[in-house]
């Protein structure tokens, strides 16, 4: 289902990146980077309107590329998860793309209440990592 998965921190510091495809990483990073500044447009926009209340977690299709469509997500602590999916994948829809959200975000929520990860810090979980990929292929 998705190619690439990146936690980002509220100061645009990343905390988790993982692709399916070892060699393409720094491609989907430039990739990630790059909608960073997407994200914040939306949070701007959104703050405007509604006075800073995010309700709406989910903000949809950042954009939209040849081969791939990166979407976004920012969690009421400014935690941002950007999810890349294959442009190819037709059968991909908007619910299952936030599905994906809602398991990334319940994963990383669970690996944020260990006692033992420092906050701020990057995850370097591996159970975290295999989940993530789980959720990635859709074999969870």
């Amino acid at each position: 289902m998705a190619v690439c998965v990146a936690i980002i921190g509220k100061d645009n510091s990343p905390k988790f990146f993982t692709c399916l495809n070892p060699d393409e990483e720094l491609i989907f990073q430039y990739k990630v980077l790059s909608s960073l500044d997407v994200v914040e447009e939306k949070l701007m926009s959104v703050g405007v309107k509604s006075g800073t209340d995010f309700r709406e977690l989910y903000l949809g299709m950042l954009y939209s590329l040849e081969t791939h469509k990166i979407y976004g997500y920012v969690t009421n602590t400014k935690i941002k998860i950007i999810i890349i999916v294959d442009s190819t994948n037709l059968a991909l829809r908007d619910n299952e793309i936030r599905s994906m959200f809602r398991k990334i975000h319940a994963e990383y929520a669970d690996i944020v209440c260990n006692p033992f990860y420092i906050p701020g810090e990057a995850i370097c979980s591996k159970s975290f990592a295999t989940s993530i990929k789980n959720i990635m292929t859709g074999t969870v």
